[in-house]
């Protein structure tokens, strides 16, 4: 059992944001985008009276609050919320505000910007929609870093990248950059959130130990992919990701003596747990914890909210 796993601060305080806005102003609250990228989560919140949508013209006019959710908006979502009088609560990850701030501050020094990231991943729109259009060019893979041209000849370059992503795959594209633009500039401090990193070392700590690997999460998970692909580079051929229990492919695990268990920042413990339960179920099981990091890291709730509540400042 890989540890650190499972919800990191942001998610929790994301999560807590829905629930206390539902508990200060009653039903319904509106939310921009899945909150969290776990199907488990988004479902509860939906039985407790949240309504998700896609875009802002989804929702009508009202004085319910609608919440941004944890990945980022572009700067055209608040604009437009402010603009229809909306009680909107930013539940945007702090440190992936952080890479907004970065990329402004690049941008405005005359820098072009080279973000690393996933192609339509939530906080991929939402860094790319904080400068004009043409600011960013946006970069996936080691081929692309190495194909990739700058719209204006002897630019001046940064770089920005996703803070879910793969830290080994990250290094590989940032080296690529480095060597073809030894000038580029890059973050006062690494974009890679503290959860990714931890998750992901924990996982390569357990992978070559075991026979098989689960990680829970959902599939619109990035970082909970991201452990997957980091478990079977790690020495782990069979590593697969499950939503929960009822997804647990038993044809593929036949034969393990040893399995190792993780979870995506975003998935809850109670799905680790039914996981375990599921094994015990079938086999006689022995459960050791594996790593001991403990993360204290707190972040606060929307000032609005507090202020609305009385919940206290971390």
């Amino acid at each position: 059992l890989c540890a650190p796993r499972g919800f990191c601060a942001v998610v929790d305080r994301a999560i807590q944001i829905v629930e206390l806005a539902l508990e200060k102003y009653g039903p319904p609250v509106y939310v921009r985008h899945a909150i969290v990228h776990n199907r488990f989560v988004v479902e509860g919140l939906r039985a407790k009276g949240a309504v998700f949508v896609e875009e802002l013209d989804e929702i009508p006019d009202t004085e319910a609050p609608v919440v941004f959710s944890a990945h980022g908006v572009p700067k055209a979502v608040p604009a437009e919320a402010a603009a229809r009088r909306m009680f909107f609560l930013d539940a945007t990850c702090p440190l992936v505000s952080k890479v907004h701030v970065e990329a402004q501050r690049h941008h405005g020094e005359g820098h072009h910007i080279v973000l690393i990231g996933h192609k339509g991943h939530p906080e991929v729109v939402g860094t790319m929609g904080q400068l004009p259009p043409g600011a960013i060019s946006l970069i996936e893979t080691v081929a692309d870093a190495e194909a990739f041209e700058p719209p204006v000849r002897d630019a001046d370059l940064a770089f920005v990248t996703q803070t879910t992503l793969s830290v080994d795959d990250t290094i590989e594209i940032v080296d690529v950059l480095r060597r073809r633009f030894p000038a580029i500039a890059g973050p006062h401090k690494e974009d890679i959130c503290y959860a990714t990193t931890n998750r992901q070392e924990a996982v390569k700590r357990v992978a070559p130990k075991v026979d098989a690997m689960i990680v829970v999460g959902s599939r619109n998970s990035s970082n909970s992919l991201r452990l997957v692909e980091v478990a079977a580079r790690a020495g782990c051929p069979r590593a697969m990701l499950v939503d929960r229990a009822s997804e647990i492919p038993w044809d593929r695990l036949e034969g393990i003596g040893s399995l190792g268990i993780s979870a995506g920042a975003s998935a809850p413990e109670a799905l680790v747990d039914e996981v375990i339960e599921a094994f015990a179920e079938r086999y006689d099981i022995k459960v050791e914890a594996s790593g001991a990091q403990r993360e204290s890291i707190v972040f606060n709730l929307p000032r609005e909210l507090r202020v609305a509540t009385g919940a206290p400042a971390a």
